[in-house]
């Protein structure tokens, strides 16, 4: 075994004291010795949970909500537990019992591997070569903050582990793009503790493929809240480890690009994911270690400005141990850009920012083609539905920008259809019934057409729709709102919770101070779930009704 201590750092963790820490900018809100406490708290909860019979195969591990044991539990025991056991200002400090907690942990993740050296995901992953990154991540912070302080014990514990993880990785495959840099990353973690030339190979092999980062500052999965920062975090992590900083480059590009994702109460724009966060609350929280990184070793006050989003809470204790720059004294800060207009093709998206108002428009492909965002005011969506065929929910199909405004529109047919010709004469059953609609003469077209146009105006956003073809289709225009706050001026809609009609005149949605004006109404039915339209959005919905051709024009106006 190689032990190659960086003496430096070995002392700059061991020495650390609260004055140190002190110093690093987050005791205003959150001093140190509150964060220590914060974290031991936690690890008691974790041993609390931790299952300690060794007649039970889940020996070393804690149940989730679901009862299942996951290796990532034990990893996070492993983590957490050596930033305590080492961290003098701790109360688990040196604590025997702790020692062999820790030891369970290891121990189960090595009954966990595979013949591979894997772990099994027990949700989705099996023999899994990502999955087996993930939980390294954590356990390769432990067994480096182990060999900074020279228990070769603890790291002795996890060295099997490690390593058998280390030769899965260096060949299994993966799922996604952002598991090369997981892998990678985990595989160069693993380097630095057990040297072997077949961890460097493999994630070079991985590397040769290039940076997944587009012209527009982001990765393939565009998942703004998870897989970007996963991305990034990985990267971080090889760049510093492997001695190869041009890997932040791809980082900067895309911690330059979520400053104008950013909303102004924090949360982050989501609806560009190709992932499970597509459309979800979050913030910038999974950024912490990339943010911290970036604005210490940079000297980037925008860095700065956007990790002081998701400090203190998000600090860790164990990351902060195992790279001491972190507490270093944060650049100057440099103030988000919060007047911009920014249109980005590739993800399909624009960003409309005015102070503390943000508006996202979706370019294409996407029912939800606007969201607004004022102070704590927030229309989730806007959308258009049809009763035209059980097919009738807008998503625009051509966008474009013109004379100040933008464009949107969608054009559909309902046909109906001709017997067989004898030429193409059957028999038709279950199985060809579809196919062979495709042959059959088409008669009866009933057609309709979509068009919208947004723009800014001086009290807000301005809208006009339009739906005409064929004459007398219900018409539906649902505008989704945050939950939480305060409606005026509608009347609750027949059968359906949280759904309202705005009659006539201006409704007012409020939250705080903050409010949103919306209108003018216009009420010609109550069939405000129209048949073939996507479901109702969760949270209050209010809606304009009318019946083909259709026209209105409903303005936002920002209020405080």
């Amino acid at each position: 075994m190689t032990m190659e201590i960086n003496r430096r750092e070995a002392m700059a963790v061991m020495t650390t004291s609260l004055a140190g820490l002190s110093a690093v900018g987050w005791s205003a809100t959150q001093p140190v010795p509150s964060l220590i406490k914060e974290h031991d708290r936690s690890l008691e909860r974790a041993l609390d949970a931790q299952v300690t019979d060794p007649r039970s195969r889940w020996c070393g591990a804690s149940p989730d909500a679901w009862g299942l044991y996951h290796c990532g539990s034990a990893g996070r025991i492993l983590r957490d537990g050596a930033a305590a056991y080492f961290h003098a200002q701790s109360s688990f400090h040196g604590s025997a019992a702790l020692l062999e907690r820790m030891k369970l942990a290891a121990d189960f993740l090595k009954r966990s591997q595979s013949t591979d050296g894997n772990i099994d995901l027990l949700t989705t992953n099996f023999n899994s070569s990502p999955d087996t990154g993930f939980v390294v991540h954590n356990v390769g912070t432990a067994a480096r903050l182990a060999q900074i302080h020279q228990h070769q014990d603890l790291l002795s514990c996890m060295e099997p582990f490690l390593v058998r993880a280390g030769q899965g990785m260096a060949q299994g495959g993966i799922h996604t793009p952002n598991h090369r840099w997981v892998v990678c990353a985990a595989l160069a973690q693993i380097h630095e503790l057990f040297p072997n030339p077949l961890f460097l190979k493999r994630i070079d092999q991985w590397l040769a493929e290039g940076v997944d980062i587009d012209e527009e500052g982001q990765f393939i999965e565009r998942s703004t809240t998870v897989y970007n920062a996963v991305s990034n975090n990985a990267l971080v992590v090889m760049a510093h480890k492997l001695k190869r900083k041009e890997l932040l480059e791809a980082v900067r590009r895309n911690l330059d690009a979520m400053a104008y994702l950013v909303h102004p109460n924090g949360e982050v724009v989501t609806e560009i994911s190709r992932r499970q966060d597509v459309n979800t609350r979050g913030t910038l929280a999974s950024y912490w270690f990339c943010l911290r990184y970036m604005a210490v070793h940079e000297r980037n006050g925008l860095y700065a400005t956007m990790l002081d989003r998701v400090e203190p809470k998000q600090l860790r204790l164990a990351v902060l141990m195992e790279y001491p720059s972190l507490q270093k004294e944060l650049p100057p800060r440099k103030p988000l850009p919060d007047n911009y207009e920014k249109q980005y093709p590739g993800s399909g998206i624009t960003r409309i920012r005015r102070g503390k108002t943000s508006v996202t428009i979706l370019h294409r492909q996407s029912s939800r083609f606007l969201s607004i965002h004022h102070g704590q005011a927030v229309v989730n969506a806007v959308r258009l539905a049809t009763a035209f065929f059980g097919k009738g929910q807008f998503v625009p199909s051509f966008f474009t920008r013109r004379d100040g405004a933008y464009h949107f529109k969608q054009t559909l047919e309902g046909p109906y259809y001709q017997p067989l010709s004898d030429a193409e004469l059957r028999p038709v059953g279950r199985d060809n019934w579809s196919s062979l609609r495709g042959i059959r003469q088409r008669s009866e077209i009933c057609r309709m057409t979509y068009e919208a146009q947004i723009r800014e105006g001086a009290q807000g956003i301005e809208l006009c729709f339009s739906a005409h073809g064929t004459d007398n289709v219900p018409v539906a225009l649902e505008i989704n709102l945050r939950a939480g706050g305060e409606l005026e001026g509608i009347v609750p809609a027949p059968r359906v919770d949280e759904a309202y009609l705005l009659k006539s005149g201006f409704a007012t949605y409020r939250m705080g101070s903050d409010a949103i004006r919306i209108g003018p109404g216009q009420c010609e039915h109550a069939y405000t779930q129209v048949r073939g339209a996507q479901p109702k959005l969760p949270g209050p919905s209010v809606y304009i009704t009318g019946y083909t051709p259709f026209e209105c024009t409903p303005s936002f106006q920002l209020v405080g």
